[in-house]
């Protein structure tokens, strides 16, 4: 009897496997991995000559991979467009600073949409679409969010001095220190979290990393196989000038680093019995940093240009279980077909938003014969204040209809007025507009009614909120000045003389408290004070400048109010204000002796202390 009990007890045991198998096999896994500010040309598998990425090439092997997959130039536009499946004029995330780096708080993240389909969802490494609420990931559908603010890692809003080893990051809205090299440590909890999921539960994870973007600091081994490589091939990259050929090399090092935790994420897949139902896409995030100087796979141009290589990048997506026939896909696809095409391959697009700018491409991953209906794509960002552009005299972080790339099959209509073939002329070296008027005026008519139907949307800017009970106190910083752009350390150290206004919604009426610094408050540093340069673990921070910070003023909408003195430490000038619920500006402003502008301050810590006061 009990020998039949036992029986019947495993075979009972085994149909609730054999149920829990077949259930997650109709829920697969998903994984999107997104590199830094490498281009197409940035793997040995499209033909580069001193690299050996042998992980990421063997996992376009096992791929569908897409070959005219297209991004935005820049980081945070892709970014917004991948979360969103919307263009990035619509979904307001078009910059990487200057205030204009914020998704819309309104909109449906593809975290959310896997999150209602009943995934846990987590994201590593690299966000770039908001540092606060309700901007932050933990804000925008993800369960685990280990990230670092603003553009990359020793930017503004960053803990101070981090240097990609051993920094500390931002785990579910609190700061923690965490050890190793940045992208092994992203790599690491993206693996440590999913090895923790549920058998009935599958997982989203988003691994964004901050490599390879500048600083290009790397475990010094990764260089030696890039210096061979280049030795073996002097005919590449001949004309650099020694500083910029070490650059290279740190920058190519941080891609061999990069693709040593691919081949450490895929056995950990194959390890954990995860590989043959985790659906993987691999992608950049924008063209090459140097690609143009070195090797850029026959295309003209890089991150932040309009040309083919600044927004045409690698996509390969792999489920072996799902998709087991690999094939190459050269229809024209693009960053925001991700969100629905994903949500359609795990049967969770009942959850997607009702407005979307991308489509599936799940017929094109199913069928290497399938075809896309004929569309026309939009790259349109907003530039850094500093750019030098041809298509406006103003300030290019406003945005333009002009400044814009319309693709249509081969075609390209380049600021409105440049026409290229990319098929017949891969570079883009001849502008054929004058001899197909009617190519450019039926592209013209795309832009013109796209262009209407986001002109209204992108220029209002997004507004963090203050005093809420979700982010109080907070940090609000000099990136997220509207239309002006101080993102880096390297900028507070030089005392850049930048200033602008915080564009903010306050949350709750009631007294706030100002803390304006010229220096983060884990700096320890006084307001006039400079700091000494400091080498770090792969490199030197350039020493900091004093300014001849006396005096300060707040401006919080109309009113500006004048602040006479620091603080006790003089780290800080504080100001104690009652402020109205609504959207406001606020601005800072350091003065020296004599009462003259010097800077804005970069940071602003803001504290609601208590609720308004009734009136009686």
């Amino acid at each position: 009897m009990q020998f039949v009990r036992f029986k019947l007890f495993g075979f009972a045991l085994l149909s609730v496997i054999l149920l829990a198998n077949a259930s997650q096999a109709a829920r697969p896994n998903v994984v999107v991995i997104m590199t830094d500010d490498q281009g197409y040309g940035e793997f040995s598998c499209h033909g580069n000559p001193i690299v050996s990425t042998s992980n990421i090439d063997h996992f376009a092997q096992e791929s569908v991979r897409f070959t005219h997959f297209h991004v935005s130039p820049m980081c945070t536009p892709t970014r917004g467009q991948l979360l969103s499946g919307l263009d990035a004029m619509r979904n307001g995330a078009i910059n990487v600073s200057s205030g204009r780096t914020l998704l819309r708080p309104e909109l449906k993240t593809i975290a959310g949409v896997f999150r209602d389909a009943g995934y846990r969802t987590g994201h590593f490494g690299k966000w770039h679409l908001g540092d606060n609420y309700p901007f932050r990931p933990e804000d925008r559908g993800f369960d685990e969010a280990l990230w670092f603010p603003s553009s990359h890692i020793n930017s503004v809003p960053d803990f101070w001095n981090n240097d990609y080893f051993e920094d500390t990051y931002v785990h579910n809205t609190k700061r923690e220190k965490y050890q190793g090299y940045c992208t092994d440590v992203f790599f690491r909890e993206a693996m440590e979290w999913i090895g923790q999921s549920d058998s009935d539960r599958p997982f989203f994870a988003y691994i964004a990393l901050n490599a390879a973007h500048w600083p290009w600091f790397v475990p010094d081994q990764y260089r030696d196989a890039i210096r061979e490589g280049m030795a073996a091939h002097p005919e590449v990259g001949k004309s650099l000038k020694p500083q910029q050929r070490a650059n290279l090399v740190s920058y190519l090092a941080m891609g061999a680093n990069i693709d040593d935790n691919i081949g450490r994420f895929d056995r950990f897949l194959e390890v954990a019995k995860l590989k043959e139902n985790t659906i993987v896409v691999f992608l950049t995030d924008n063209g090459s940093t140097m690609g143009p100087d070195y090797y850029n796979a026959g295309m003209r141009g890089k991150k932040t240009t309009l040309w083919e290589g600044g927004h045409r990048v690698p996509c390969f997506i792999r489920w072996p279980a799902g998709l087991p026939q690999t094939h190459d896909v050269d229809a024209l696809c693009h960053v925001q077909d991700l969100m629905p095409t994903l949500a359609n391959l795990a049967g969770a697009e009942e959850h997607l938003p009702e407005t979307l700018d991308g489509v599936s491409l799940k017929p094109l991953l199913e069928d290497p014969t399938a075809t896309l209906e004929d569309r026309m794509l939009v790259v349109n960002y907003s530039r850094m204040p500093s750019f030098k552009v041809t298509y406006t005299k103003g300030n290019p972080a406003i945005p333009q209809k002009n400044g814009a790339c319309v693709m249509w099959n081969d075609w390209r209509l380049i600021e409105n007025r440049e026409l290229y073939n990319v098929k017949d002329d891969p570079h883009q070296d001849h502008d054929i507009a004058s001899q197909h008027p009617q190519i450019v005026e039926k592209m013209r008519a795309h832009l013109d009614q796209w262009w209407d139907g986001v002109k209204d949307d992108v220029l209002a800017p997004q507004r963090v909120v203050v005093g809420s009970d979700a982010e109080n106190p907070q940090l609000l910083s000099a990136c997220e000045w509207l239309d002006v752009f101080v993102d880096q350390q390297i900028q507070i150290r030089r005392g850049v003389e930048k200033n602008g206004a915080w564009h903010v919604q306050v949350d709750q009426p009631g007294e706030y408290e100002f803390e304006l610094r010229r220096w983060p408050r884990e700096s320890g540093l006084k307001l006039a004070d400079g700091c000494p340069q400091l080498k770090v673990t792969d490199g030197t921070f350039i020493p900091g400048v004093a300014l001849p910070i006396r005096h300060a003023k707040l401006r919080v909408g109309d009113e500006v109010v004048l602040i006479e003195e620091p603080n006790r430490e003089e780290t800080a000038f504080l100001a104690r204000y009652q402020v109205e619920a609504g959207p406001i500006e606020l601005q800072t402003y350091f003065l020296n002796k004599a009462g003259e502008e010097i800077c804005g301050a970069y940071y602003l810590y803001v504290k609601r202390l208590s609720p308004a006061v009734a009136a009686k």
